[in-house]
């Protein structure tokens, strides 16, 4: 069995160095992730949305100088969709030819040596999977009908997940884990939400502390199975400022600030099995409970 022992070294040096300029508090994971990839492994990156992770990848790749090939996983990627496919007007009119298929984002990615980031992996049907893992091993493939696909040298696997979510998801091979090195990445603190929202928005310093305190609270509170991502607190100030304009307002009140914490939190939070009350009642709860934290700071 061929082993990732063929795997081209890459710059973990240039991956860090603009890992740290682009990625706020993840200077730790960076430096993992940058060591797994550079050493020749492939990277289960585990965590709840929002937490920087596409955002490191793509800034590890472009300071590796490799491409990033980006894939959602979801039930309908297929082997065939991951792969790639003969082009069905061209068949028809000039057989199966290897230049009329159609390659890839595993393709692609193997032929360019990307690292191939697969979102949502534990999403991804089995046979999908079991594609994927014999690539891992073997670092070629055969395809019917267009031949045999080796990986460049810089090939890698990034797989992420949401380990918090199982609505829809499968079970993850162990032989993944295997032949994977897996890193968490968990929320960052609130300094550092603050600082990631303050360099998206540069909102109100105000707004910015109550939507960053806001979605935190979202992530510990009895009604609520999921809370939001810091994406939220980013939705709210960037509405807030916005529908400020619209009113006429100098500054952001009190009703501009909830109405826009409503139009960018309720989406992003799963209210807990039995819940009693709409999600709007716990968002316009959590956005006053917020205001009073900080005001008794």
């Amino acid at each position: 069995m061929t082993t990732t022992r063929s795997a081209a070294h890459l710059d973990v040096g240039g991956m860090v160095r603009l890992a740290r300029e682009r990625v706020v508090a993840r200077i730790r994971e960076a430096e993992v992730v940058a060591a797994a990839l550079s050493a020749g492994r492939n990277v289960v990156l585990e965590g709840p949305p929002g937490t920087g992770k596409t955002t490191l990848l793509r800034s590890l790749a472009d300071g590796a100088g490799v491409p990033l090939v980006l894939v959602e996983g979801n039930a309908e990627l297929t082997p065939t969709r991951l792969v790639g496919h003969h082009d069905a007007s061209r068949v028809l009119t000039e057989d199966y030819r290897p230049e009329n298929f159609v390659p890839g984002p595993l393709t692609r990615a193997m032929a360019e040596g990307a690292l191939l980031y697969v979102e949502e992996f534990n999403r991804v049907p089995e046979e999908t999977m079991n594609v994927l893992l014999g690539v891992l091993s073997e670092r070629e493939m055969h395809v019917p009908r267009f031949g045999r696909v080796t990986a460049r040298p810089t090939f890698r696997l990034v797989a992420a997940m949401n380990p918090f979510d199982a609505v829809g998801t499968a079970r993850v091979t162990p032989a993944l884990y295997d032949r994977s090195c897996r890193v968490a990445m968990g929320y960052q603190d609130e300094n550092a939400e603050l600082a990631v929202v303050t360099s998206v928005t540069d909102g109100p310093p105000e707004l910015v502390a109550r939507a960053v305190r806001a979605v935190r609270i979202t992530r510990d509170h009895p009604e609520l199975r999921i809370g939001a991502s810091v994406r939220g607190a980013i939705d709210t100030v960037l509405i807030a400022v916005e529908l400020a304009a619209v009113r006429d307002a100098g500054s952001v009140e009190e009703d501009t600030g909830l109405d826009a914490a409503l139009a960018a939190m309720t989406g992003k939070v799963t209210l807990g099995d039995g819940a009693s009350r709409a999600v709007e009642g716990v968002i316009t709860d959590i956005w006053r409970q917020a205001g009073e934290e900080l005001g008794k700071a």
